[in-house]
């Protein structure tokens, strides 16, 4: 490696946030994190009232001002950036329906909009700068996600660890901090990055407290680099950095992949069904196929879905789900809810997941096996290959090579919007017509006099 510390992937990555402008960005990609923020919103709303965020907004309560500049999104109260940052992130990853980035396994929004938000409220930010920092973040997180490899998902969440670096390369760039700033800030982000699997085992809440913890360690590292203080300038990639103590398969070139050609944000996917991103290839396949054949979860004797290493990983410790989460998290009861129900969305998980025999009957017949091809292709694609034996003794097969959601197969302006809007709807997070006005006013970020006001104009 160089000694040149200017040639350092990190310190490379830090140069391009710090150098990023609004008008350099392609307005594609523009309209593009508009979409991502509106989807973002749908989920951090949906997530009022579940325990997890009432809990973590008790300690905020308990912990923090009970006024201040920033809003927590599911109730509208105010405090302070770093403890909205925190309850808004836990918020929106509950309902499992916030954006994924597929290559590197990595759900940027729950990280990265709470924290700028948050901060941009405080700061008075303008709607240019706050799509310019939240790129950033999504330019620096999916690239970390990506450096850091396929062996750091099977034992961290992703969204944990690089999602702190994420959320702090976005903060940085929002509170105008230079190379050098930015670079002690993602040195602290990094040293606390933290987030593992082992709760899936016992329907544990900690997924949730991956991203509270990973927007406001973010927010917490930038702020403490603005005032001098320290990190590692190799934290990414050092000998004793998160690369070292986190993967076997690191490879630094990705930190910098296409830096400034290659945008990395639009390569996000949104996610249709309310459940688990490795569910959803199958989930489209089976879809597809019942409908191809005309085919009711009767007719069906055994399924079989092909899926890569991952999946199984995540997966394959849920086999009866004990609460509605688990069972986002269950591939028989994903596929039994798309066999019965013909989707898997919210109202679906709440009502029908756990309490409806057909949908138990059915996940009893699904089990899944390792498929090299796919595991080949995965994760930069998400193959959805399924297997359908019927009682009449056929073999069916179909395959999706992208998942609705994909990039190359996108939710239309109108399904974006109507998802947010029923995402809000849940639990009464906000009305239809109070979405429909954040809708319009995030599209309108970038214009003059946009600011990060996302519920009022003031």
């Amino acid at each position: 490696m160089s000694t040149d510390t200017a040639d350092w992937p990190t310190a490379r990555l830090c140069s391009f946030i710090a150098e990023l402008d609004f008008e350099q960005i392609p307005p594609r990609v523009v309209h593009f994190a508009k979409g991502l923020m509106i989807d973002w919103l749908g989920s951090a709303l949906a997530g009022k009232g579940a325990h997890q965020v009432e809990i973590i907004d008790g300690f905020a309560r308990a912990m923090g001002p009970a006024d201040g500049p920033s809003t927590v999104i599911p109730t509208r109260r105010r405090t302070s950036p770093y403890f909205a940052a925190m309850v808004n992130a836990a918020a929106s990853h509950i309902v499992e329906q916030d954006d994924v980035h597929n290559g590197s396994v990595f759900h940027p929004a729950a990280v990265i909009f709470p924290a700028v938000l948050a901060v941009a409220e405080a700061e008075g930010k303008t709607g240019r700068d706050v799509l310019t920092a939240c790129i950033a973040g999504y330019e620096v997180g999916i690239r970390v996600g990506e450096f850091l490899g396929r062996s750091h998902y099977e034992i961290f969440h992703t969204t944990g660890t690089a999602g702190a670096v994420a959320a702090a390369a976005a903060v940085g760039r929002l509170i105008g901090l230079d190379a050098a700033g930015l670079n002690h800030a993602l040195g602290s982000a990094g040293t606390q990055a933290a987030g593992l699997w082992e709760f899936l085992r016992d329907a544990a809440d900690s997924k949730q407290l991956h991203t509270a913890r990973a927007a406001a360690n973010g927010l917490f590292s930038a702020y403490l680099a603005r005032d001098g203080f320290k990190g590692a300038a190799q934290i990414l990639e050092g000998k004793k950095g998160m690369a070292s103590g986190m993967s076997s398969d690191a490879d630094p070139a990705r930190l910098t992949d296409g830096l400034g050609s290659r945008w990395a944000t639009e390569e996000t996917s949104f996610k249709w069904h309310a459940a688990c991103r490795h569910t959803h290839p199958a989930a489209d396949a089976l879809q597809l196929l019942m409908r191809r054949e005309g085919l009711g979860p009767d007719d069906i004797a055994d399924v079989v879905t092909h899926v890569h290493q991952g999946a199984i990983d995540v997966l394959g410790a849920v086999v009866i789900p004990q609460t509605v989460h688990q069972a986002k998290f269950s591939m028989g009861t994903v596929l039994g809810l798309i066999a019965v129900h013909g989707v898997a969305d919210l109202d679906a998980f709440e009502h029908q997941a756990l309490a409806d025999t057909r949908v138990a009957r059915f996940r009893a017949k699904v089990r899944m096996e390792f498929d090299a091809e796919i595991d080949r292709l995965y994760p930069k694609q998400w193959v959805g290959k399924v297997s359908v034996m019927t009682i009449d003794g056929r073999r069916l097969d179909t395959r999706v090579d992208e998942p609705k959601g994909d990039p190359g197969n996108t939710l239309a302006k109108q399904e974006l919007e109507a998802k947010a809007i029923r995402l809000a709807e849940f639990r009464g997070g906000a009305t239809a017509d109070e979405m429909r006005a954040c809708i319009a006013r995030i599209w309108r970020l970038g214009q003059p006099g946009s600011t990060a006001h996302i519920f009022a104009e003031s």
